[in-house]
């Protein structure tokens, strides 16, 4: 069987249809004005902040926010996409810029200032970009040779510092991350950047998520990445709660990359009471196109390779140890957040926001955003959906080693493409669905199981999944065990957040999140999913584009939901000076209240965040 059909065949036989108005013809065709997507305003993500809001603002208050409400909700992400003359390629580039709304009393001011980092400062004194991003390659220093830029591929200062994707507290302290080892503190009060601290001081590790996990004790573990004898190793780092969380940090667990020159691309990790959950996607960071990239002056994103026949991997380590306890595969598919990991009954669930491959990266690229009006897969290339895995606990499996081996012999058997991986490109290749099981639980006719059973050498079709009101499915196959998981709702949704300091880890009810459906009857919405009734409640207003919700609890909350969802907000179109915090219930997702501000320049969107309570 070829894997051209192979993919036909799972397409037909799995695939759940998105609804009507993404099924429909018309969603993808030209409006009057030639817009593709008539409802969606990328302009929201194309500003760039022409002057620090330093001093904070009075607003327009309206409707009522709760008075027990005290804090900071404060914001992170791309603050400006110019340097001198030059513009950055990609979203992720953009210098990082801090968001703070603070909220006392029922009142609520407003203040933004650039995260000051050193690629900062270096760009703004050569009024061009000196360092070299995700997508945008520096202008040449002609004063570097060869010999130069060899000996800085292994200093960890000489790549970029800008760390514009989230905000995490260690401690009473707050700071700003990103995928790099460099984390900057920050005044949860002024916005002032006060320290900056490169990871690979203390522990060896060359770069680290964005999205590090805080237990309720304080102490905090993130997943870096790390070199050893045998090759990249991905490892988790333990940062004890006190006085020196960063001199006392060390390294918990580590595990091997499947691929010794391909070490996988991580954004996030799972933690459950008893295990770190690592899931391993087929999103490569080639090492020996990093070197190339080094010194021939190309841009990060030249080094990602995308291995669209190999399987997803679920590694179960052992938080008492350390210790691989079982790998799981799935298809492949790409992600950048986990909303929530937990153990249930001898199994481990993983709640994931899923895409079937990587183009939604290509897809954040300058050009992109500007011509996605004109572009009819713009919408298709985004999509994602919220997927639930479900890993049965000591159900068989083998060896990591044994199983990678006979998942090629099993791949192969099927008509699947075993050899190198097609580097990450800007295409515009069409999305195929990701296979999975619908929320309805329809049941297969017996042509998909005969197909099921062929394309995973299922010898009985026994689903080792035994979680009541779970329709995802677990299978014994060649390889291992082969996981199929289930839909949580039929919308896009990003920057997933939950009651973060009662449910992370633990078993939960509802998530909040963004929609990433550019092609919906309103992109702006707000999400809130109930996994026990698998329901959504939303909210959305015309041309209003909020940020990543957060929940915050109510001072003696009764209910996991009892509390409110505050979101930073901005107006699509002219109105690019506007920035609003929108306060909803948390329970019926309706307007409790909000503050309007007009400021002196323009406001982008943002991407991650953290309410810091009693910092007013």
């Amino acid at each position: 069987m070829s894997g051209r059909v192979f993919r036909s065949l799972m397409r037909d036989f799995f695939a759940v249809k998105y609804d009507e108005r993404r099924d429909n013809p018309e969603a993808t065709r030209l409006d009057g004005n030639g817009r593709y997507y008539p409802n969606c305003s990328s302009d929201v993500w194309l500003r760039s902040c022409e002057r620090e809001i330093v001093d904070p603002i009075e607003g327009h208050l309206s409707g009522h926010i709760p008075t027990w409400l005290n804090g900071s909700l404060l914001r992170n992400g791309p603050g400006s996409w110019k340097v001198g003359d030059m513009t950055f390629g990609h979203l992720f580039d953009c210098s990082a810029l801090l968001h703070r709304f603070a909220i006392k009393g029922g009142r609520v001011t407003y203040q933004n200032r650039f995260v000051d980092t050193q690629t900062l400062q270096k760009n703004r004194a050569a009024q061009r970009i000196v360092v070299t991003e995700f997508g945008t390659a520096a202008v040449p220093d002609p004063c570097h040779s060869i010999f130069d830029k060899f000996g800085a591929i292994f200093r960890p200062d000489s790549g970029t510092d800008n760390s514009m994707i989230s905000i995490y507290p260690f401690g009473d302290q707050y700071y700003t991350f990103t995928e790099t080892p460099f984390m900057h503190r920050i005044n949860p009060c002024t916005l002032a950047t006060e320290g900056r601290i490169c990871l690979t001081d203390f522990v060896g590790v060359i770069n680290h998520t964005s999205h590090p996990h805080i237990l309720p004790s304080g102490t905090v573990y993130n997943l870096g990445t790390s070199m050893t004898k045998s090759g990249p190793a991905y490892t988790i780092i333990c940062f004890p709660n006190g006085q020196q969380m960063f001199e006392d940090a060390h390294i918990v667990a580590t595990l091997p990359c499947r691929w010794k020159l391909h070490p996988g691309y991580m954004h996030t990790f799972g933690l459950t009471e008893h295990y770190f959950v690592i899931v391993e996607q087929p999103l490569s960071v080639s090492l020996t196109e990093y070197i190339k990239s080094q010194l021939s002056n190309q841009n990060l994103s030249a080094c990602l390779k995308w291995y669209e026949d190999k399987p997803t991997l679920f590694h179960l380590l052992e938080r008492a140890t350390g210790k691989l306890v079982q790998t799981y595969e799935s298809e492949a598919f790409f992600y950048l957040h986990i909303i929530n990991s937990y153990e249930e009954d001898n199994h481990v669930v993983v709640d994931i926001c899923s895409y079937k491959n990587p183009e939604m990266i290509n897809c954040m690229y300058l050009d992109a955003i500007a011509n996605m009006q004109t572009n009819p897969n713009y919408a298709t290339l985004f999509r994602g959906r919220p997927l639930r895995f479900v890993l049965p606990l000591g159900a068989g499996g083998d060896a990591p080693s044994a199983s990678k081996r006979r998942l090629v012999k099993s791949m192969s058997l099927v008509g699947l493409n075993v050899g190198q991986p097609s580097r990450m490109k800007h295409s515009a290749s069409q999305y195929a669905d990701i296979s999975y099981i619908a929320t309805n639980g329809k049941q297969e006719d017996e042509s998909q199981k005969d197909f099921k059973r062929a394309r995973f050498e299922v010898d009985d079709g026994v689903n080792l999944v035994s979680l009541k009101n779970s329709q995802a499915e677990a299978y014994q196959v060649a390889s291992g065990i082969f996981l199929r998981p289930e839909m949580l709702c039929d919308w896009g949704c990003e920057t997933p957040r939950i009651y973060y300091e009662r449910f992370m880890g633990r078993k939960y009810r509802y998530f909040y999140a963004i929609s990433s459906d550019v092609d919906a009857h309103n992109p702006g919405t707000l999400i809130k999913v109930d996994l026990l009734s698998k329901s959504c409640k939303t909210w959305c207003e015309d041309n209003i584009y909020p940020s990543e919700p957060i929940f915050v609890p109510s001072p003696e909350p009764q209910s996991e939901d009892d509390g409110v969802i505050l979101a930073s907000m901005v107006v699509g179109g002219l109105n690019d000076r506007y920035v609003g915090l929108i306060v909803l219930c948390a329970k019926t997702m309706t307007e409790l209240g909000r503050c309007d501000f007009h400021t002196n320049g323009p406001v982008p969107k943002c991407l991650h965040g953290w309410f810091a309570a009693n910092t007013v």
